[in-house]
């Protein structure tokens, strides 16, 4: 080999070397400064989780599950588990999604919610009446949810760490929902709801969650209601406060003081968090999805993007909540988003049909939006 030849094999050896290193030190960094975990920012003040829908339980959509296996601690059944899809006819109890959600979680090493035991909404018509049609006894109607919730709980007994027992019972003035719950059994439903899951199993949370819950008239509400069920004895640890916000309402100091009073009887959770951007054909709205509206064009002003403006809005009222939660990360156990990425939010159906909205905290492509670091910011300083 000449000289010449010698110090190209030399010279090519050594950009080579330069080369290597330059790649190792980017691996390096990279390792140092990887992509901010949400969940991992949280950690030892409350968990951060998600609803899942059916299509991801189903493993339809790997991408959004990517995100949650990366993002979040704690899994809450968007539908899934309700009584209606759980047992839509008497004694023939559908398992199949339910079971899969748990498995995830399990597999995970996650925190899992149940969602939800007893709710009018989403109940079966057929707990309420006869096999000719009648109104069922109280007696008939308690034996039926007594069944149900010992069947569901006692299931996943071990594996589902928590539930909401009652879902929606109290108006916005304080009173009681006349659901059909109520008119067949009486406020009594709520108590025997409680007894029956802490039976199924003693070791599970137990919560009553509703939306609208910085209204005073419903805080008012379920502070008696709660305080009842305590003085007879009845086990529940905590009450789910339902986070769905818009850029004006609900006025952030109502909702702190239904966190207070709240968290002055037990655990508190902020239970379906999302943030609507788009405006409420009647106002600042809660979440009664029995209303609906039908769609109109300048109900859905951002169909192709966030514009700049609004994405600031969004971002300000987004951590304005979340250093509310952190101050008060004493009484709050979890922060549950209502949903993975914008594109699977219910928001867009409600309450106008076929809008574009951006509630979350992950856009339709499952990219974390901007806010994100600047609520991880928040935790180096609470």
């Amino acid at each position: 080999m000449t000289i010449n030849m010698r110090f190209f094999t030399l010279l090519f050896s050594f950009c080579l070397s330069l080369v290597s290193l330059n790649f190792e030190a980017q691996t390096n960094s990279v390792k140092k400064n990887p992509d901010p975990v949400l969940h991992k920012a949280f950690q030892n003040k409350f968990y951060i989780g998600t609803a899942l829908n059916a299509y991801q339980v189903l493993g339809q959509a790997p991408q959004e599950m990517e995100v949650v296996k990366q993002h979040f601690n704690s899994i809450v059944a968007e539908n899934c588990m309700k009584s209606g899809r759980i047992q839509p006819r008497k004694g023939e109890y559908d398992f199949s999604l339910s079971d899969g959600f748990v498995e995830f979680g399990e597999r995970n090493n996650m925190h899992i919610h149940g969602h939800t035991l007893i709710w009018h909404s989403q109940a079966p018509q057929w707990f309420f009446v006869d096999e000719e049609g009648e109104t069922v006894s109280r007696e008939v109607l308690v034996q039926r949810m007594k069944d149900h919730i010992y069947t569901v709980v006692g299931r996943y007994k071990g594996k589902v760490d928590s539930w909401d027992v009652v879902n929606e019972a109290i108006l916005d003035d304080g009173s009681f929902r006349e659901s059909e719950f109520y008119n067949i059994i009486g406020e009594d439903f709520i108590k025997l709801a409680f007894k029956f899951a802490h039976e199924a199993d003693p070791e599970a949370q137990l919560f009553y969650n509703d939306y609208s819950m910085s209204n005073p008239g419903k805080r008012r509400g379920v502070v008696k209601m709660v305080q009842k069920l305590k003085e007879e004895g009845i086990v529940i640890h905590g009450i789910g406060m339902q986070g769905h916000i818009g850029l004006n309402h609900p006025d952030i100091k109502e909702f702190e003081q239904s966190l207070e009073a709240f968290g002055a009887l037990g655990k508190v959770v902020i239970s379906e968090l999302d943030l609507s951007v788009l405006p409420s054909p009647w106002g600042d709205a809660g979440a009664n999805i029995s209303e609906n509206f039908e769609y109109e064009d300048e109900m859905n002003p951002f169909k192709e993007e966030l514009p700049a403006t609004v994405e600031a809005q969004f971002n300000e009222r987004y951590t304005a909540f979340f250093n509310l939660f952190l101050k008060h990360q004493d009484v709050i156990s979890r922060v549950t988003l209502w949903g993975v990425n914008d594109g699977n939010s219910w928001k867009n159906n409600w309450p106008v049909r076929g809008r574009t909205d951006y509630p979350l905290l992950f856009n339709r492509e499952n990219e974390p939006k901007s806010v994100i670091k600047d609520i991880i910011k928040l935790t180096k300083t609470r």
